[in-house]
């Protein structure tokens, strides 16, 4: 009757998920799919507390509990900017418990198989389940298992480095070792070694060895991709954590485990090839070295950077009928969608045409721009991807960019040396005129000159996003 009842709700939990998943793709459906997911999630957990092998209630509720109140805190705490980091974080604590998961099945197994029949009567939960394996099926269960940790550790270091890289603790430039990807071939033919090792003696050592392997590989493997590159990293390692958690989930015989490991697994291999393929990349490229610098000398950039006050950018906008907002990092840096909604609100109450271009990639997480939109209540309408908008600039008035570097970068187009030659980008340079607010002269998060800050119709609004945007908004007729 347990079983049953656990089956059950895992049944109705891995619904939820998918219902929680195809909801999240619309921003109208995404609040309700978030409870589809809050839901599904208090259902399997209480079907796990209660099913068979259950036990040790005490400190299951205590980790719950410490776990509940530390999410609290950070989901309370933490800044829209602050998202891809701590997506990237919550990613390496994944990949952390499917080693320690893939450890206690290993020294769990390594008890069971010292008992003598007459004891492994008695066992109850994971412990039963694993009495009653053939040898087969035990062999089968060692790759499991040994797959999980070798996944979950590559995502363990491979999401620590991205954290840092996203918030900046870490470099955001390739970098790797001497040695390069020969480094990472060895590590990857040490663990497949280790794998016949450990299947032809069941020991810990050479899971051990394999662990410090894939810690390694995660760790280099993610060094050295730049910072252009990092949004597809975010998706990639979520793909990771799925796949660790279905490996995870075939180890203990958890069908729901299974289940939403694959649901996110695929989901996030999906994300990561529509990225690539936004930004011309090959998916291989990506993962094994992304931006490590350009292919040859690289177009030199000529002219300088002009600047503009708020009068200025105020008139060119009171005079315009049609404009083009393109929000990138710097927006959510400074924080300043409310006052982009506000600008919008108001040069729409003017009768002006406002819309808004986002770019695949633009921040430094798939659909950024779009959440801190939605939050500052622009409506959904007016929010255009690339494809759906990039013709209309040669009839805009204006284009305003915030806080945008590579997503508008010429350089994709008309430099065949450059790190991000043939990347698909927001040609905003073919407005009338461009505005761009920017805090400085830097080259941004990539490292990579932008040659759109030269032209002609440029015009550089220096200055903090918001601070910039509060001193225009009174000004707008």
């Amino acid at each position: 009757m347990e079983f049953g009842f656990t089956t059950a709700a895992y049944v109705v939990a891995a619904v939820l998920f998918i219902l929680s998943l195809g909801g999240l793709s619309g921003q109208e459906s995404a609040k309700r799919a978030v409870w589809y997911g809050i839901v599904g999630m208090a259902l399997a957990v209480a079907a796990t507390l209660i099913g068979p092998g259950s036990g040790l209630w005490l400190l299951s509720i205590i980790l719950i509990a410490g776990g509940g109140v530390i999410g609290y805190q950070l989901a309370s705490k933490v800044e829209m900017t602050q998202m891809p980091e701590l997506v990237a974080g919550m990613h390496a604590l994944v990949g952390l418990a499917a080693v320690f998961v893939g450890f206690n099945a290993h020294i769990e197994l390594g008890n069971v198989m010292g008992m003598d029949e007459s004891a492994k009567k008695g066992l109850e939960g994971f412990a039963a389940l694993l009495a009653k394996k053939t040898p087969i099926e035990i062999s089968i269960l060692r790759v499991e298992l040994f797959l999980g940790v070798f996944i979950g550790a590559i995502t363990f270091t491979g999401s620590v480095i991205a954290y840092g890289k996203l918030s900046g603790r870490v470099t955001s430039a390739a970098e790797k070792l001497p040695g390069g990807h020969m480094l990472n071939i060895a590590a990857a033919l040490v663990s497949v070694l280790t794998l016949i090792w450990y299947m032809n003696s069941g020991g810990f050592f050479p899971l051990f060895l394999m662990t410090l392997a894939a810690l390694f590989i995660g760790y280099h493997l993610i060094m050295g991709i730049g910072g252009a590159d990092m949004p597809v990293v975010v998706s990639m390692l979520n793909s990771y954590s799925g796949w660790a958690a279905a490996a995870i989930g075939f180890s203990l015989g958890n069908d729901l485990l299974i289940v939403v490991g694959a649901l996110v697994g695929s989901s996030g291999a999906i994300l990561s090839y529509i990225m690539c393929k936004a930004m011309n990349r090959s998916f291989v490229s990506v993962i094994l070295g992304g931006f490590g610098g350009p292919a040859g000398e690289q177009m030199a950039v000529e002219g300088e950077q002009i600047a503009i006050e708020a009068d200025g950018v105020a008139a060119a906008l009171n005079d315009a009928d049609s404009v083009v907002i393109i929000p990138g990092y710097g927006m959510a840096v400074a924080q300043a969608q409310q006052a982009v909604a506000e600008l919008t609100r108001k040069l729409r109450a003017a009768g002006k045409e406002v819309r808004f271009a986002i770019h695949p990639v633009a921040g430094r997480l798939p659909g950024h721009m779009n959440v801190l939109l939605a939050e500052a209540k622009v409506p959904y309408d007016i929010v255009l991807e690339m494809d759906e908008i990039n013709d209309d600039f040669p009839d805009t008035d204006v284009a305003i960019v915030i806080g945008s570097n590579d997503i508008v970068n010429p350089a994709a187009q008309e430099d065949p040396n450059s790190p991000i030659a043939g990347m698909p980008v927001l040609e905003c340079w073919k407005a009338k005129q461009v505005f761009v607010s920017k805090r400085g002269q830097g080259t941004g998060y990539s490292g990579i000159e932008n040659p759109l800050f030269f032209k002609d119709n440029t015009r550089m609004f220096y200055g903090d996003a918001k601070a910039s945007l509060d001193k225009l908004l009174p000004m707008i007729d």
